[in-house]
């Protein structure tokens, strides 16, 4: 969802006159006395000092005065207004828009107590327009048992945004979320009932959920690829793609039990020559440096490379990068070259002069390194 174009900022793209002239006119549709003049000027002046998050609680707060104060009487006002579900018949990258997160706002603040099962049926409805991923983990925290068991149900629902939202709103690390306090014993059997989907936009959905679990559980993640692929249940093909992009994090850790599942042995056996042709180099130049792998048999080799940075106080950090996935066969050697950029501004992760390194892993495991510095 946080993808933005390079000249604008995301909260500059979601959130302008003409959106939110479009959801005052949704409200005033649907909510008899709104004022889509003053909530339109409210909303618009509330803007430029708040994060995209806080924005949606500003709208929030400006749409309340023109609502009923009891819940279940606002949570009619606010499915009058809703627009039209987004299209069923995708089956992938329709999020909707921003300014439909609304009610899930209203929903917590006002249904979470005293209305759960009102304003559950209220995030069905609103997650056809927008997703409520963010808006369901409240309900998972206050009422676990009675959230899931209707996320059991909306599991099996025809509209497909539903049937993501029972993976997304109960993903452990979910950007920007609220943590869950549910467990993987309670919200991996929804996967099972998931996984097996024909649409694209929730199996990879499906997949991230597993791949958050796998930097806690590993063994879990393998365990339910496994039964998976035995239920028959996905195509292969899918399937494949899932099981990649659910192990994506083990695969950069190197976890020996991930590269196997992908067919990609550890003890594989290569000879592998590192060469680094940039050994000195200035703060912001590139790492140059070439790799030949040799193999005396065939095999696929999954190649990656970290780098060991030089931090303050003589500490060191390291960053994982893919390079190529390939095949290696005797009189067939794979030579790869990389120029690896160096940001000397980088805001998330700062260089600093001193020695560092390039390590190389095939299938996860260490193969060769050299050393170069930065001055």
């Amino acid at each position: 969802m946080a993808r933005a174009l390079a000249t604008f900022s995301l909260k500059d793209q979601l959130f302008n006159a003409e959106s939110l002239g479009d959801l005052a006119n949704e409200f005033a549709a649907g909510v008899p006395g709104f004022d889509r003049a003053a909530f339109h000027a409210a909303a618009l002046s509330g803007i430029a000092d708040r994060t995209l998050m806080e924005c949606l609680d500003w709208f929030a707060d400006c749409a309340e005065p023109y609502l009923a104060s009891d819940f279940p009487t606002m949570a009619d006002q606010l499915e009058a207004a809703m627009p039209a579900p987004l299209d069923p018949t995708l089956r992938d990258d329709d999020f909707g828009r921003f300014i439909h997160a609304v009610p899930g706002v209203l929903v917590v603040r006002h249904g979470l107590e005293d209305h759960s099962d009102r304003a559950l049926d209220l995030l069905y409805a609103a997650t056809k327009r927008f997703s409520m991923e963010f808006y369901i983990r409240p309900f998972l925290n206050r009422w676990p048992d009675e959230t899931l068991a209707r996320l059991a149900l909306w599991a099996q629902d025809e509209n497909y945004h539903v049937r993501r939202l029972v993976s997304e709103g109960t993903r452990p690390k979910l950007p920007w979320a609220r943590k869950v306090e549910v467990g993987g014993a309670q919200t991996l059997p929804l996967l099972d009932a998931l996984h097996g989907d024909q649409t694209r936009f929730v199996t990879r959905s499906v997949a991230n959920h597993l791949n958050d679990v796998a930097k806690d559980d590993p063994a879990a993640v393998l365990d339910r690829l496994s039964g998976w692929e035995k239920a028959g249940t996905q195509s292969p093909k899918e399937l494949d793609w899932m099981r990649r992009h659910a192990l994506r994090t083990l695969i950069k850790d190197g976890h020996p039990g991930a590269m196997e599942m992908l067919g990609y042995a550890g003890d594989v056996a290569v000879d592998v020559a590192l060469e680094v042709a940039t050994p000195v180099i200035a703060l912001g130049d590139p790492l140059d440096f070439e790799v030949t792998i040799t193999a005396s048999e065939p095999a696929p080799v999954l190649v990656d490379y970290r780098i060991r940075f030089a931090r303050p106080g003589g500490k060191t950090g390291e960053k994982v990068f893919k390079l190529k996935v390939g095949k290696v066969a005797p009189g067939k050697p794979l030579v790869l070259r990389k120029v690896h950029k160096l940001k000397a501004n980088a805001t998330t992760f700062a260089l600093y002069p001193g020695a560092h390194t390039v390590i190389l892993q095939v299938n996860g495991v260490d193969r060769a390194e050299a050393a170069f510095e930065i001055t």
